[in-house]
């Protein structure tokens, strides 16, 4: 079946889906159910006419950054002067308050984010279970982890670029991970609005392969734990997929796009598990590349002599119209270290980024968004907006995870704003389909925002400032550090 025949089944069986879902009111219950009045669902793609955004944004990136929550990342006076949600204590199962005490951004202890560790913090709602996640030390050091390791905020000099972005643009204090795990279905997420293995089933893929190696190029041993709608993590499934992408949107309309990241064949790269887009070749599980021109001319993988090809891109250029940018390891923000260093760049990788595309022609109809791909296993006192767990609902046994950061940046990005709205990675796909007049997937975009109250499409164009930070684009387009992945959990 060629390319073309294989997107119409797709579209075939999603539209047959959706009737279905109409006709029995499954609807699932999505994060923007309980938003404020300040904005809401914004109609979906529909494959018309572009909606106002589609007039003045041409370009949307998406930094994809790794492991942290609002009451984590973001403990900024500014921003919870303005209104931001952040909070200075939490509860443990005891029902004690326990102050959150600053820590550096970089730390040789990482709690855990699978499944499990989602369950252990919600308990029922009561978000008090974070002391009962365990934390996994870089090394077997004296001290480590310290004493409530999940009740601490970063201090703000190690993360002042973010506080900047944050308070003269757009910051979401209601941004929710779509998912209830780590980074292998979260990124599955953002590139597609699901981790399912198909089309039409009812499983996710629900934590890391245990190796790490993932893709229909992985090793022949690999495997995904998948969850089914009862929240049971009970079969094993090799981590290569196929159904609908948004980039079978973008492409079947004409848009370019892709996808930076460190490395071909692990958890973060989400293409790479997508058999349509990667072209493996063999048969899945013995194949050893991608090959499908889909994936060669569109994941672009750093090296050291190209060590941030994003930049390179903006320089030359050549910025496709839909970005997604991983970090790699020591700019991702994940806790914990690799080859004995901490993970501290993030902050002047995500400003690099920014800047360039600030100072650029670029700016002009370029809207960036900056998100976090999980919670990473820290205290945040807000619950999920819906836990879907009635075993019938599209996503029952797997959504919705805890709040993330967002920033919105844009020329019509709303400047000084607070979003109280709930959204999630599929609001993220709303929004780019909302761009570029595309049809919904049916997955998480179909019961998610589109993030218009971030934005004033007739406001007057923001100029530009630029973000201080402590290394520049000069330090990442120079660093020939071998690439590796921004985390191995």
């Amino acid at each position: 079946m060629d390319r073309r025949a294989r997107l119409y089944s797709f579209a075939l069986l999603l539209t047959c889906g959706a009737v279905l879902l109409s006709l029995s009111g499954c609807g699932g219950g999505s994060a923007s159910s309980a938003t404020s009045g300040n904005g809401g669902n914004g109609g979906g793609g529909g494959g018309g006419n572009p909606p106002p955004a589609g007039d003045k944004i041409k370009h949307v990136v998406i930094i994809f950054q790794e492991n942290r929550t609002p009451d984590n990342l973001f403990h900024d006076p500014v921003l919870i002067a303005n209104g931001a949600d952040i909070a200075s204590s939490g509860l443990n199962t005891a029902g004690q308050s326990i102050p959150l005490t600053a820590a550096p951004l970089g730390v040789n202890y990482d709690p855990g984010h699978g499944n499990l560790d989602f369950k252990l913090m919600y308990d029922g709602g009561k978000m008090d279970g974070a002391g009962l996640i365990p934390a996994k030390c870089s090394e077997p050091v004296s001290g480590c982890p310290p004493p409530n390791d999940g009740f601490e905020y970063v201090q703000a000099s190690d993360v002042s670029p973010y506080f900047r972005m944050a308070e003269q643009y757009t910051f979401g204090d209601r941004m929710f991970q779509t998912n209830e795990g780590p980074s292998f279905p979260a990124h599955q997420f953002i590139l597609s609005g699901t981790s399912a293995p198909t089309a039409t089933s009812n499983l996710f893929a629900a934590e890391n392969p245990p190796t790490y190696n993932a893709g229909c190029i992985a090793a022949p041993s690999a495997s995904v734990l998948m969850i089914n709608p009862y929240g049971e993590e009970d079969i094993s499934m090799y981590p290569c997929f196929d159904h609908p992408t948004l980039t079978d949107e973008l492409e079947a309309q004409g848009v370019s796009w892709h996808y930076y990241t460190p490395v071909a064949d692990f958890i973060w790269t989400a293409p790479t598990s997508i058999q349509h887009i990667c072209g493996p070749n063999a048969t899945p599980p013995n194949a050893t590349a991608c090959t499908n021109p889909d994936w060669i001319n569109n994941v672009i993988i750093y090296t050291t002599e190209n060590p941030a090809p994003i930049l390179t891109d903006i320089s030359n250029n050549q910025l496709p119209a839909v970005s997604w940018v991983i970090p790699t390891a020591i700019n991702s923000d994940h806790a914990g270290e690799t080859n004995g260093i901490l993970h501290t760049g993030g902050p002047s990788w995500v400003a690099a980024i920014v800047n360039a595309i600030g100072n650029s022609p670029y700016w002009s109809d370029t809207a960036i968004i900056i998100t976090w791909d999980d919670w990473g296993g820290w205290y945040d006192h807000v619950p999920p907006p819906k836990v879907i767990d009635d075993g019938v609902s599209w996503g029952s046994g797997y959504l919705y995870g805890f709040r993330v950061p967002l920033i919105v940046i844009s020329p019509y990005a709303k400047a000084g704003y607070i979003s109280h709205v709930d959204h999630d990675f599929g609001s993220i796909l709303h929004f780019v389909e909302d761009v570029y007049g595309l049809p919904s997937l049916g997955y998480a975009d179909a019961y998610a925002d589109d993030l218009s109250d971030c934005f004033d499409f007739s406001q007057t164009p923001l100029t530009f400032k630029t973000i201080p930070a402590p290394m520049d684009a000069s330090h990442f387009l120079s660093d020939r550090t071998p690439p590796e992945g921004p985390d191995n959990d």
